[in-house]
């Protein structure tokens, strides 16, 4: 049974993405086939499909001929740690009927709509193909299983990946890139779960022209996050969360309860407006209208990837302040604060406003806050 080839109907049929989790696909033919009496649909609510049983209709995909243990040991790798088994089915290809194996979920999804290749290839093959990198990168160091429990956060990181595409301008910096201007000498990743940690030896083109000496550089890989600061323009008062941080009790911060704005990461596939809007209602029970942006930036750009979003958000703080929300899934625990914009820029003066993000839309804010207040 595991001689047969392998028919695949879904995100497997996209060229890149397959590549990918094969590794050296050289040998593989991918035929097309069909699979009747199937149709092809997207999960409800997912970025991937499944199949819907469907009498008379046919679901088309590929057949991979030419497989070696190792294609098929990284496809069960990739697929088999999401609760899906191989099975044996009968697909039609070049007009005569094949014995073929198929991945079957052993759990229950719920069907959308009818899904296309090229309408997922629009919208997610860039994040899925980043995504096939790093997780096929763990391909004989851990379990399958394993695999699945991470891929939410590879996930994440990859979707930052495809966003950060999009560069930054570049009018007085130089226009050095890494195509060209950086030679990768190794790479490692030494820790990953929450966080990865990537290790990376170098060399980098220095201004006079010449590349630099080897260096070993790290950094911490994360996903992208959005901050809102919201801000009530009628009664002149903003609403700013605390909550326990990592970060300033790692540093040996004795008071490490953090006055920030809203923050959060954002989903793959989620734009970051939507990120805004539902972190404020997860962490502040608060729902915002007008979304006015800050900026993006790299809050830290030594050592960590994280890319931030950042916005004002203009909101109805009355009755808000004391609210306790958050996920308790995250066991989170978030504590509202309103104040006056005085006592918040009071706040900024002395240093008890220390989170990053905060400062820059506290000021961003004292820039604009004349005209939000005439607009309202």
């Amino acid at each position: 049974m595991s001689d047969l080839p392998i028919f695949v109907f879904g995100t497997l049929c996209h060229d890149a993405l397959r590549d990918v989790v094969l590794g050296d696909a050289s040998v593989v033919a991918a035929v097309p086939a069909c699979l009747s009496d199937y149709r092809t649909h997207w999960v409800e609510g997912q970025d991937y499909p499944m199949l819907v049983p469907t009498p008379g209709a046919q679901a088309d995909g590929l057949i991979l001929d030419g497989l070696t243990d190792t294609h098929r040991a990284r496809l069960d790798f990739f697929e088999g740690g999401f609760g899906y088994d191989l099975i044996e089915v009968d697909v039609t290809s070049g007009g005569e009927t094949r014995k073929a194996l198929r991945f079957q979920p052993d759990h229950d999804a719920r069907p959308g709509v009818a899904w296309r290749l090229s309408d997922w290839a629009d919208l997610h093959a860039p994040l899925w193909a980043a995504a096939a990198r790093e997780a096929m990168g763990y391909f004989g160091r851990i379990t399958g299983a394993e695999l699945a429990a991470r891929m939410p956060l590879i996930r994440l990181r990859a979707a930052a990946r495809v966003r950060a595409e999009a560069s930054l301008p570049a009018t007085l910096r130089s226009d050095m890139d890494t195509s060209a201007d950086i030679d990768v000498l190794a790479t490692r990743q030494p820790y990953v779960d929450y966080f990865a940690v990537g290790e990376v030896d170098l060399t980098f083109r220095r201004f006079n022209g010449t590349m630099s000496a080897p260096v070993t550089r790290a950094a911490f890989r994360m996903g992208d996050a959005v901050t809102v600061l919201p801000y009530d323009p009628v009664a002149d008062t903003v609403l700013l969360v605390e909550q326990f941080r990592m970060g300033p009790y790692m540093r040996g911060d004795p008071k490490p309860w953090l006055l920030e704005p809203i923050a959060g990461r954002v989903d793959p596939g989620e734009t970051v407006e939507t990120t805004a809007r539902r972190e404020a209602l997860e962490e502040a029970d608060l729902n915002v209208t007008k979304l006015h942006y800050v900026s993006g930036h790299y809050p830290s750009p030594g050592a960590v990837t994280e890319f931030i979003y950042a916005y004002v958000a203009e909101a109805d703080l009355s009755a808000k302040d004391g609210t306790v929300a958050g996920l308790a899934s995250e066991a989170e625990d978030i504590r509202s604060h309103v104040i006056s914009f005085d006592h918040f820029m009071r706040l900024v003066e002395t240093g008890e406003v220390a989170a990053g993000p905060l400062v820059t839309s506290a000021y961003w804010l004292a820039l604009n806050r004349a005209r939000l207040r005439g607009d309202a």
